[in-house]
């Protein structure tokens, strides 16, 4: 038996059949965390309902599966793959990132070297491309407040 009668080559494999390794659905961490909510709230324990902020908290800012959001030459935004809203998708784009999560709080990256040349590729200063999304800005801002709630919590629960 011929597997390939009366044609010259294979088939040709389907264009764009690469597939990108599948995420787990957010859904999933979403019902995680309304469950461990509704487990804190049954059992009226703010010391869990901490934990699940932290939790929560921990998700936003190294699980949650993203795109890198670093401005490109081309006027766009890289929309490659990522884990977390602090992490971007190769070293010149994290370095851009890194910027903009000092730029957060109000100042300037003091560990860049201005003599290294930026080879990332973006025409715009890594001041402007470096610039976060509303989104993401909200969700680090709330996360890091939940950090804080959270230690704070924790140290109010060791009197």
């Amino acid at each position: 038996m011929v597997a390939n009668l009366g044609k010259e080559e294979p088939p040709a494999a389907r264009r764009g059949a690469r597939r990108l390794p599948r995420r787990e659905p957010a859904a999933l961490w979403w019902v995680m965390f309304a469950v461990f909510a509704g487990i804190a709230l049954w059992l009226g324990s703010w010391r869990v309902g901490l934990l699940v902020l932290l939790v929560w908290c921990l998700y936003q800012f190294i699980l949650v599966p993203t795109v890198c959001r670093v401005l490109k030459p081309q006027g766009h935004f890289c929309t490659e793959r990522v884990r977390g809203r602090l992490f971007a998708c190769g070293p010149d784009h994290q370095q851009l990132k890194t910027d903009a999560l000092w730029q957060l709080i109000g100042m300037r990256n003091p560990f860049r070297n201005p003599d290294i040349e930026d080879d990332s590729g973006v025409v715009q200063s890594p001041y402007v491309s470096s610039r976060l999304t509303s989104a993401d800005r909200v969700l680090i801002v709330l996360a890091a407040l939940g950090t804080l709630t959270t230690l704070v919590g924790m140290i109010y629960g060791f009197r």
